[in-house]
C-alpha cells in the first residue's frame, strides 16, 4: 500500500500557524527524535481507562462517534488542555481541516485552514515527550511548529490501517520518490518490543519524539479510518466537511 507521492514530505510542523507535510526534502530522517533505544519499554496506549476516569467522546457528523483514553498522569498538560477546551465547547462545530491517508487526520483549528487556535491557558505550552505512549494507530497527539513548547489546540489522530506503517520517506536527488520499508531504512531507533507492537497494529513510528501522545481511540477507530477515505483537494482539506458535532468529557462506566 503506497502512499501518494505528495505525501512524501516527512517531517510534520506547523509552519506559519499551518500543520503541513514540510522540511528536509532530499533528505531521509535520520531518527534524531527516537527515544533511546534500553530494552523493552512500557507501552501505554492500549491500557484500557478504569471506571469513572474521564475519557474524550467525539462524535462525527455523519461517521459516528469515537472514544478515546487521555492519559493525565503521563501526559498531565496535554490532557488537561484538550479537558479544559473541550469542557468549554472550544472543539465543538470544528472541522478536519486536513486529512491524509495512512496517516492521519487533523482538527481543532477554529479558523478552519490550520493557521489557528490556542491553549486552554492562551498561549503555547509545553507538553514535552511523555513516556510510554507512541504513534501507533488511533493515537492522539498535538500538531506543533518545531517543539512541544508551541502546543495549542490543533490536534491529529494517526489514521493508518492496522497492517501499515508508515515509515516516512525522501524526494532524491532525480526527483524520485523513495519510501523507507522497514525500520532500519528509515533509522528510527525504539525499543524491540515498540516495534513489535507497530507491526501488530500499524502506526507512524518516525513522529516519536517529536510530538505530545496524550490520547488513544478504543472506540471508533473504525470511523477514523472511515474519515480517512474523504476525497481532499491539493492542500489535504476535505471536499465535503468532516465535522465535530461535539467533543465531551465523560466519565468512563466500563
Amino acid at each position: 500500500m503506497l502512499l501518494k507521492k505528495k505525501y512524501i514530505r516527512v517531517l510534520v510542523s506547523f509552519i506559519l500557524g499551518a500543520f503541513v507535510l514540510a522540511g528536509c526534502e532530499g533528505e531521509p530522517y535520520n531518527g534524531e527524535n527516537s527515544r533511546e533505544v534500553t530494552g523493552d519499554a512500557e507501552i501505554l496506549n492500549f491500557n484500557m481507562p478504569e471506571n469513572g476516569e474521564k475519557i474524550a467522546v467525539i462524535t462525527f457528523k455523519d461517521y459516528g462517534v469515537v472514544k478515546a483514553k487521555l492519559f493525565a498522569n503521563a501526559a498531565q498538560k496535554g490532557t488537561e488542555n484538550f479537558i479544559g477546551l473541550a469542557e468549554m465547547g472550544y472543539y465543538d462545530e470544528l472541522i478536519f481541516h486536513r486529512i491524509i491517508p495512512n496517516f492521519m487526520n487533523q482538527g481543532g483549528d477554529p479558523r478552519g485552514n490550520g493557521t489557528g487556535g490556542q491553549s486552554f491557558w492562551g498561549d503555547k505550552f509545553e507538553g514535552g515527550i511523555p513516556e510510554g505512549l507512541y504513534h501507533f494507530s488511533g493515537a492522539l497527539a498535538y500538531a506543533n511548529s518545531g517543539s512541544t513548547s508551541t502546543n495549542g489546540s490543533q490536534f491529529y489522530i494517526v489514521n493508518t490501517p492496522a497492517d501499515y506503517i508508515y515509515y516516512g520517506g525522501y524526494t532524491g536527488e532525480n526527483g524520485q520518490t523513495v519510501y523507507f520499508e522497514n525500520f532500519e531504512e528509515a533509522n528510527i531507533s525504539l525499543p524491540e518490543n515498540v516495534k513489535d507492537k507497530y507491526k501488530e497494529v500499524g502506526g507512524v513510528p518516525f513522529l516519536d519524539g517529536g510530538y505530545t501522545v496524550f490520547g488513544q481511540v478504543f472506540e471508533g477507530l473504525d470511523v477514523i479510518r472511515e474519515i480517512a477515505k474523504a476525497e481532499t483537494d491539493e492542500n489535504d482539506k476535505p471536499l465535503t466537511q468532516v465535522l465535530m458535532e461535539s467533543v465531551k468529557i465523560e466519565d468512563y462506566q466500563g
